[in-house]
């Protein structure tokens, strides 16, 4: 799932909570944040197997565990919350390509609803069908109706959820246009150059 539908999915979950605890700005922006800042290990693939950004630590359960474990021991009900929010985007990621959920294995788990059997143990074969690797990732994430129907539904979500029970943090949701804005470019580039 791309960032901006993670940033969607941390503005549904602090809102809902913000019910309960009536954050501040900075409590709510830090359960924010980390929705999606596992993502930024994107940073870091070429230290990662086959430069893969989910075979990293920050793409396992261990850092979202250790937060919640933390935030209970210094009883900061903020950091257990964004813990399971950095979780969720974990846990979520297991279903489109997998993640290396437990890290020790050092083996990509999850459904991979995006890519078959056959393509992810052949996936070499794949990627040099394109003249860019990352096009063939991109091709099947836009190729997706239903994922593309999850992304619509988040957002429509997002705005209903921060409305209902934040809505004093609304000016938060411009940050999600911009996670959409790179997404969206990053696709375009791509198709121009496969498309040459």
């Amino acid at each position: 799932m791309h960032i901006n539908s993670h940033f969607s999915v941390g503005i549904i979950f602090a809102s809902i909570l913000n019910y309960f605890y009536s954050f501040s700005l900075f409590e709510f922006a830090f359960i924010v944040l980390f929705s999606f800042i596992c993502d930024l290990d994107v940073f870091f693939a070429k230290y990662a197997i086959n430069h893969n950004h989910r075979m990293l630590i920050s793409h396992s359960i261990i850092p979202g565990f250790l937060m919640i474990l933390f935030g209970i021991i210094i009883n900061w009900p903020v950091l257990a919350f964004s813990g399971v929010a950095y979780s969720i985007h974990v846990i979520i990621d297991t279903l489109d390509w997998g993640t290396n959920f437990f890290y020790f294995q050092k083996k990509q788990i999850g459904l991979k609803l995006l890519i078959s059997k056959e393509e992810f143990e052949n996936l070499p074969k794949y990627l040099s069908e394109f003249k860019k690797a990352e096009s063939f990732f991109d091709t099947k994430y836009y190729s997706s109706k239903v994922n593309l129907g999850i992304e619509a539904i988040l957002f429509i979500l997002m705005f209903v959820f921060i409305i209902l029970f934040a809505f004093q943090y609304i000016f938060i949701i411009t940050l999600y246009f911009i996670g959409l804005f790179f997404h969206l470019t990053r696709h375009l580039k791509l198709k121009r150059i496969e498309s040459k």
